[in-house]
């Protein structure tokens, strides 16, 4: 019997990989923070990622793309540096549950940066989503916090914008060559930067890490940095950027269930009610920009 597999469904269960691989990212940065400081887990796992992307590139025989130079950098300081720093500094002072309901208005900021850096017009509905969608976050941020706002929420927001902006300079190269290139050249043309800076904070950065410890950082690097791109980035070139990025929905509720086991964070009803809404108003933005 011929089993034939459908690109947009092969694309859904790609995207999904990726957005399960990211939705670890906060558990385990949780984790590397008890023996590595914020800034040796920013560029300690972008020398890690650094060095698996430029193998895959030797391996692969890739070509440097002419004239992407400044956009790829672009968006490695956003997705390689902007990121990391944001939500390890975040982690410090916030449960990765709570992080994972923030970083649910993640697809919406995607959306809006897509609309500022490729001209498109979304019609008032989106932008009337998009407000409610930052309210609910930034209600649920506070309310957490006896309403008054958290220096981990303030660092969480600044991450989901430089992640968001990162994924939109990416889209914008993928289109020339493939989305697993993009990452890839994005670590390599940052790597002399990380290393650098992995050296300078080694002394102090490291701190008797435990074995967990040690396998966080390494999933931080090979996973969260490299790997989940590389399946998200093939999802959305499979089965179409509107179609698939509807799976980064589920990214929070990921998060939600691996600090559960992996840390003992409680999940209360309140959050998981949040969880959802911010899920609903983001679909629902989504589906008006795409109409």
């Amino acid at each position: 019997m011929r089993i034939s597999t459908h690109p947009q469904a092969m694309g859904m269960a790609l995207g999904l990989i990726g957005v399960i691989i990211f939705g670890v990212t906060l558990p385990m940065t949780h984790i590397a923070l008890g023996g590595f400081s914020p800034f040796f887990i920013t560029f300690g796992r972008a020398v890690i990622a650094s060095i698996a992307a430029g193998l895959t590139l030797l391996v692969m025989r890739r070509r440097w793309p002419k004239g992407q130079g400044t956009i790829l950098l672009g968006a490695g300081i956003c997705v390689v540096y902007g990121f990391p720093i944001f939500s390890t500094t975040a982690m410090q002072t916030i449960p990765a549950s709570h992080g994972g309901v923030i970083l649910g208005i993640l697809p919406l900021l995607t959306s809006i940066f897509a609309s500022l850096v490729d001209g498109e017009r979304p019609g008032a509905a989106f932008w009337a989503y998009g407000l409610a969608g930052a309210a609910l976050v930034v209600f649920f941020s506070i309310r957490e916090s006896g309403f008054h706002l958290q220096a981990g929420d303030a660092w969480l927001f600044l991450a989901a914008i430089t992640a968001s902006l990162g994924y939109v300079l990416s889209a914008k190269v993928s289109r020339i060559i493939p989305g697993w290139e993009v990452i890839s050249w994005a670590l390599v043309i940052t790597a002399p930067l990380s290393v650098v800076a992995t050296l300078l904070v080694m002394k102090d950065g490291i701190q008797a890490p435990t074995a967990a410890e040690l396998g966080a950082l390494s999933y931080l690097g090979l996973m969260s940095m490299f790997a989940g791109f590389i399946f998200w980035n093939a999802g959305l070139a499979l089965g179409g950027i509107a179609r698939v990025a509807q799976v980064q929905l589920l990214q929070t509720f990921v998060t939600l269930a691996v600090s559960a086991v992996l840390l003992g964070e409680v999940i209360s009803p309140s959050t998981i009610g949040f969880a959802i809404a911010v899920a609903l108003i983001v679909w629902l933005g989504r589906k008006a920009r795409i109409a």
